[in-house]
């Protein structure tokens, strides 16, 4: 895992991404939300260089995509990261707002089982629609759930960034061996956990396929559903068109055979879920490694 930063320069930058999100802030959340996406997609991607991330990406995922159908999509990704951003700093005003959302979909009378009988669950999803909107739909519905979260690069703007998540349920476990061990032992408490499956993982990671392209996937989630007997299910937030509401879908269990198998079928789940809304995954993310494949528009410079 890579050391955070620190010093003046992070410092500094923490300061503007503060004042960046803060300044919508004071404005109504129907605007808010709105606002930031529209400035991540018109400001903040095209000079972090977000978009020529996105560009490879699609270009390597999805090559019958037209130039027009990738400008769109550029500029839908970089939205959606903002609105989640709007969203993770706006925690009242999602409590109030969302907690009339159905949680809707086939997996919904196992999961509630699972809950009645004190069963583990691994909740898993991908950086997809606002996948934390999942974790506060379960909180308010009783669900005693726990979060595996990244730690942000920036050490300034993570430990705003924690307090944020915190504020919506806890608790949270920061990746890492002393995360891992906490989230485990609240898992054999009988409890809920969620995970987020959709990141290169070089350290562990097993080659599967996504979108038809090998992809470094960790086993992790689904090692843990079949050692502790967990209901091993995957959930999606799906921004409706209206840019502020989520569908919440809890799909069919994932059946245990073997971590490799299931995580493979977590793949596909993802996979459909993304070609139905390509709009709405973070393509920023390096997910096949186009820099050691020698890709000529390399995904992690910016």
């Amino acid at each position: 895992m890579r050391e955070p930063k620190r010093g003046i320069g992070a410092f500094s930058a923490n300061l503007a991404l503060r004042i960046l999100i803060g300044l919508p802030m004071v404005l109504p959340y129907h605007w808010r939300v709105p606002l930031l996406g529209w400035l991540s997609a018109r400001v903040i991607a095209p000079l972090a260089g977000y978009n020529r991330r996105t560009r490879s990406n699609l270009a390597y995922a999805c090559p019958e995509l037209s130039e027009a159908e990738i400008r769109r999509l550029c500029l839908e990704v970089a939205d959606n990261a903002g609105r989640v951003l709007a969203e993770l700093y706006s925690p009242r005003d999602r409590i109030a707002r969302h907690a009339s959302l159905p949680l809707t979909g086939p997996g919904v009378a196992a999961l509630q089982q699972a809950k009645a009988e004190g069963r583990p669950i691994v909740a898993v999803s991908g950086h997809f629609g606002n996948y934390d909107t999942l974790r506060l739909a379960f909180h308010q519905r009783g669900y005693n759930i726990g979060g595996l979260y990244r730690p942000m690069h920036n050490a300034y703007f993570n430990a705003h960034y924690v307090r944020r998540l915190t504020e919506l349920a806890e608790p949270l476990f920061e990746q890492g061996r002393r995360g891992l061990g906490q989230m485990i032992k609240h898992l054999r408490g009988g409890n809920m956990i969620a995970i987020l499956t959709d990141q290169r993982n070089v350290q562990d990671g097993t080659p599967l396929s996504f979108f038809g392209k090998t992809a470094l996937t960790p086993l992790s989630a689904a090692e843990l559903a079949l050692k502790h007997d967990a209901l091993f299910v995957c959930c999606y937030a799906i921004r409706r068109e209206n840019g502020l509401d989520f569908d919440l879908v809890v799909e069919e269990p994932v059946p245990h055979s073997d971590a490799e198998t299931m995580m493979q079928a977590v793949n596909d789940s993802l996979e459909a879920r993304v070609r139905a809304h390509m709009g709405q995954w973070l393509w920023v993310h390096n997910r096949w490694n186009l820099h050691a494949r020698g890709h000529k528009d390399n995904p992690t410079a910016n």
